[in-house]
């Protein structure tokens, strides 16, 4: 894709089906983009690539599908364990060890799910595990799914308030198996894809990670920082394109979009076309389109 006379192409690189966490299926997912009128966007669910299929079935005339993942991490400091999210483009889904890893946390996932289930209803709270797994449809479960039979239950009124501290976001908070980050990116290059940080300042969802580990992390093989994202202040979107040029690394944004769980919609950030075809000449997987 090339710059063309007139508005930019719109270019979307983080968005959520029900094959994880977000609302619409992946089919409804690219319907919406075209409406967006989005010229790209990449389907990244939790840990999986199972909405790939689908989406590119559903895939609109005019739109390009970019397909990935966004993978659970950790890195382990000298004084804490920070979670961060991986961003992983075009690589290949049939990679053995990359398969294992993903099979390892959607596992992982589903387990801390029910566990977590298991201690709301110990306190008394009427949610069922059953019908959670039926609202995931499939896909990889996580807390999301657990704050929406919240909802349901009458308990809360938004999905904010159910990751707040009296919920989910505290009293019934488990820990998650991830990967180590250094790891991650290994097991991203070796399947042929594309490694981006995940709104690496998003400082209001907790801990983040020192500006000396995401150097370390460059040098490891990551390709790129997603800088502008709703979680990010413009102070943290500026100094994390610093950072980006500092490094001479790719910068993407995106909406990170979850459908109803989120209010962020569809293009709300995007990237230009220069990070874009940087991302497809490293990748292994083409970009789809009809």
């Amino acid at each position: 894709m090339t710059s063309r006379t007139g508005p930019a192409p719109r270019i979307d690189l983080h968005t959520h089906s029900t094959a994880s966490d977000g609302t619409m299926s992946p089919a409804e997912l690219v319907r919406a983009a075209a409406d967006a009128r989005l010229d790209v966007v990449a389907i990244t669910d939790h840990d999986t690539t199972a909405g790939w299929a689908s989406a590119l079935r559903a895939l609109p005339p005019r739109l390009r599908l970019v397909r990935g993942a966004e993978l659970s991490c950790r890195w382990t400091g000298a004084h804490r364990e920070v979670s961060l999210h991986l961003l992983a483009y075009l690589f290949d889904p049939d990679h053995p060890e990359l398969v294992a890893e993903l099979t390892r946390l959607r596992a992982a996932r589903e387990e801390r799910g029910e566990r977590i289930v298991t201690l709301l209803r110990a306190d008394g709270v009427d949610v069922s595990w059953t019908e959670i797994l039926s609202g995931a449809g499939g896909g990889t479960v996580g807390r999301p799914h657990i704050a929406q039979a919240l909802i349901r239950a009458g308990l809360v009124g938004s999905t904010r308030e159910a990751f707040g501290p009296d919920w989910l976001g505290e009293r019934y908070r488990l820990p998650k198996e991830d990967i180590d980050i250094f790891r991650a990116i290994r097991l991203v290059r070796a399947a042929g894809g594309v490694p981006v940080f995940a709104h690496p300042r998003a400082s209001r969802r907790g801990p983040i990670v020192p500006d000396e580990l995401i150097a370390e992390l460059a040098t490891a093989g990551l390709a790129g920082l997603e800088a502008d994202h709703e979680d990010h202040s413009p102070a943290e979107r500026s100094h994390v394109r610093a950072l980006a040029g500092e490094l001479g690394l790719l910068v993407t944004g995106s909406s990170d979009f979850h459908g109803t769980h989120k209010t962020v919609g569809l293009g709300a950030f995007t990237t230009s076309v220069e990070a874009y075809e940087r991302i497809v000449a490293e990748g292994v997987t083409d970009v789809a389109s009809i």
